[in-house]
């Protein structure tokens, strides 16, 4: 679903889950940094906006609810987007070495 030219439409939510809170509180102090830097400044304004496109999104296959990966460096950050409600719900954060077991 692509934005038409000129239509301005109100920006996503984004809410962290609990799970992701627990992930962050287990990374080192210095990728716990680097992350909120890359979530806060690139990674949140475009999910708020678009958070079903773009050169670090990849939806995800045979998962329900459909859920997105974002990927942050060494990082993968999985979501799910709830179109009604204009939410994204962050689920959790992993290392690119752990994310796919």
């Amino acid at each position: 679903m692509r934005k038409p030219k000129g239509v301005v439409l109100p920006d996503f939510c984004i809410f962290e889950t609990e799970e992701c809170s627990k992930k962050f509180k287990k990374l080192s102090p210095a990728d716990a940094r680097f992350l909120r830097r890359k979530l806060d400044f690139f990674v949140y304004p475009q999910l708020k906006s678009e958070p079903f496109w773009g050169s670090n999104i990849k939806k995800l296959r045979g998962y329900d609810p459909d859920t997105w990966r974002y990927r942050i460096g060494e990082f993968r950050l999985f979501y799910i987007i709830d179109q009604e409600e204009q939410a994204v719900y962050i689920l959790t954060i992993d290392d690119r070495k752990d994310a796919y077991k």
